[in-house]
């Protein structure tokens, strides 16, 4: 296992959610040799809970449990979380970057040209989603329907797979901009667990990683990390270079439940696109859209918040979700991750579930509950402005950072189109670097 004198590839890419993926494609179109090493596999995306399960719910790998008892998961497959998310394309706050000297604008602008990026057709609005939206306006709030990620013409009404893996080819994953880049001559290698980042005379030269069963070296110019905000933080201690466990956000996420007994017949009861429509209220750190879900996470929620008299009603059952913008704290370590929920934090859900509880009333609703909270975009843990420069450059020359970590505040948005900008644009600037 002796240093090659030349690198192999250009660039070693470590892992293919949305800022790895982007950043891979990137490079790829300006023709640099690139290698793409994702821990999870390729398997085709089916639209089962089981196969969800693999992906998230495995202990210590896709899921954590915190102290206070909530849920904190992500997605350990080609395309990261995007597989298993909701598909909604938030835009990124241009002031936050712009402290910064990051200007995403355009990035932004070719996204929108390259992407199926839009609100929903009135057609995939469900009758859930539409009634939650309905009583919401008639409160006054400012619910409008959100950009979505969905391929609208291939997307079937009537279906409940965003949150488990679409198979139709509908909603839009990372793994888009991974056949992209194999396309153009990148090269792929699932199961590939990334031990640590090598490096030589304070440079990153490649890396060292388990694939199929065996410990491999692969050097680069450059090497990206975007494992995502546990994944990068873990690898940098691992090699050595982050001195202390990791601070993160967490972006919590409570979903508030009531029943109606009129939907109609059009009603398939959580058969519908998630997230057609919210509202934020950014100042305060608080969000709510329509949250439907498959009848087995209902029911799990169900249980969780002690309602078994509510176990048979997911057929009727409205779901909004507060979502909140939590303050950075807890600690990744090696093997676990610990967050707690501060006062702040808990003020702000109060507030959000109480909104949510009146338009659930709005609609009609009787036997509301709420969930205990549970989070998806694990971020800020490597962020700009601290660990990584404006350019995504830690200090450690050639080895940069291209995830949810990097993002410098509290976020309280979904990360996907803000990781795809930070991917092309970091791509764009490797690319023009002398090698």
């Amino acid at each position: 296992m002796s240093a090659s004198p030349h690198p192999s590839f250009d660039a070693i890419v470590v892992g293919t959610g949305p800022g790895g993926a982007s950043v891979a494609r990137e490079l790829a179109m300006h023709g640099a040799k690139v290698a793409m090493l994702e821990q999870g596999s390729a398997e085709p995306l089916r639209g089962s809970l089981g196969q969800m399960a693999g992906m998230a719910a495995v202990p210590g790998k896709g899921a954590f449990l915190h102290r206070d008892a909530s849920l904190l998961v992500r997605a350990i497959t080609l395309g990261g979380t995007s597989t298993i998310n909701f598909a909604t394309a938030a835009p990124p706050p241009a002031a936050m970057f712009a402290a910064h000297g990051i200007d995403l604008a355009p990035a932004l602008a070719e996204l929108r040209a390259e992407l199926p990026m839009a609100p929903l057709p009135d057609n995939l609005v469900g009758p859930m989603a539409a009634r939650i939206m309905a009583a919401a306006r008639e409160l006054g709030l400012p619910w409008a329907k959100l950009d979505k990620l969905i391929r609208s013409q291939a997307c079937r009404s009537g279906c409940w797979r965003c949150v488990t893996g679409c198979p139709y080819g509908a909603k839009w994953t990372a793994r888009d901009f991974v056949d992209e880049a194999l396309r153009r001559g990148a090269v792929l290698r699932t199961g590939a667990n990334v031990q640590r980042v090598l490096v030589e005379n304070g440079r990153a030269i490649g890396v060292e990683a388990l694939i199929d069963g065996a410990t491999q070296l692969l050097y680069a110019e450059r090497v990206v990390l975007a494992a995502g905000g546990i994944g990068s933080p873990r690898l940098l201690r691992a090699s050595r270079l982050l001195a202390q466990p990791a601070a993160f956000f967490s972006d919590p996420v409570v979903a508030v439940m009531g029943s109606v007994d009129d939907l109609g017949e059009d009603a398939i009861g959580g058969a519908e696109v998630p997230m057609a429509a919210g509202a934020s209220w950014h100042a305060d750190g608080i969000a709510l859209a329509d949250l439907t879900l498959p009848q087995a996470m209902y029911q799990a929620f169900a249980l969780q918040a002690g309602r078994v008299d509510r176990l048979l009603a997911h057929r009727r059952t409205l779901s909004i979700m507060v979502k909140i913008r939590d303050a950075i704290g807890g600690r990744i370590g090696q093997r676990w991750v610990d967050k707690t929920l501060q006062p702040a934090d808990r003020e702000k859900f109060d507030k959000g579930i109480a909104i949510a509880r009146s338009i659930l009333a709005r609609a009609g609703a009787h036997h509301v509950f709420a969930s205990h909270h549970f989070a998806a975009h694990p971020g800020g843990s490597l962020r700009i402005g601290d660990q990584v420069d404006a350019g995504l450059a830690t200090p450690t020359q050639g080895l940069y950072v291209c995830d949810a970590s990097v993002i410098p505040e509290p976020w309280g948005l979904p990360p996907t189109l803000t990781l795809l900008a930070l991917g092309k644009r970091l791509g764009k600037a490797l690319s023009r670097l002398p090698a």
